[in-house]
């Protein structure tokens, strides 16, 4: 298959605009520089030429980009589909989960907000391959982190949601203190 290696600039870049999206739409891979939307496109025109599913993997390591990748991804199938709901549909589908988020990331010396698991994200299309909506599913949770932690590095980000809500009269009975006091367990 086709492998594009993407780099993290670690900044915003203006090449993910809707100007290049619309760039490479349509074009055939390598008649272009590659980017995540030739990448894009062309699983976007298997799909539509030969009405079979289609997988694009998205990995690396923490920091590496991988949810800004898959980010940029459903941007371009949301636009070259002209999808009803395309305003933002990468918002909905990365916040459509935000419990799963919380209990998957948390802060590691690369990273603030690192996704502790993996995921799988399907997106669904209608018959004029517009978007209909999206699945995502969790995996390969790195359980070890609720016990013990890398010097520097955190829990999942819910340990730290709780224990900063321990005083709301619903979480009361979890007995819960600060999170320094907690984390010592």
């Amino acid at each position: 298959g086709i492998i594009l290696v993407a780099i993290n600039p670690y900044k915003e870049l203006p090449i993910y605009g809707d100007a290049i999206i619309h760039a490479y739409s349509g074009q055939n891979m390598g008649d272009m520089d590659p980017h995540i939307f030739a990448v894009a496109e062309e699983a976007y025109k298997q799909m539509a030429r030969n009405n079979k599913n289609q997988s694009i993997i998205v990995s690396g390591e923490s920091g590496a980009g991988k949810t800004v990748s898959a980010r940029y991804t459903m941007r371009y199938f949301a636009t070259v589909s002209k999808s009803s709901s395309n305003a933002h549909v990468e918002d909905k589908v990365l916040a459509s989960n935000p419990i799963t988020e919380a209990v998957g990331n948390a802060k590691t010396t690369r990273n603030d907000n690192s996704s502790r698991f993996g995921k799988y994200t399907e997106i669904s299309f209608d018959q004029s391959y517009q978007i209909i909506g999206a699945n995502m599913r969790t995996y390969l949770l790195e359980k070890s982190r609720v016990v013990f932690q890398v010097e520097n590095e955190r829990n999942y980000h819910i340990f730290y949601q709780l224990c900063a809500s321990a005083m709301q009269p619903e979480y009361e009975h979890l007995k819960l203190g600060r999170s320094q006091e907690n984390n010592l367990l």
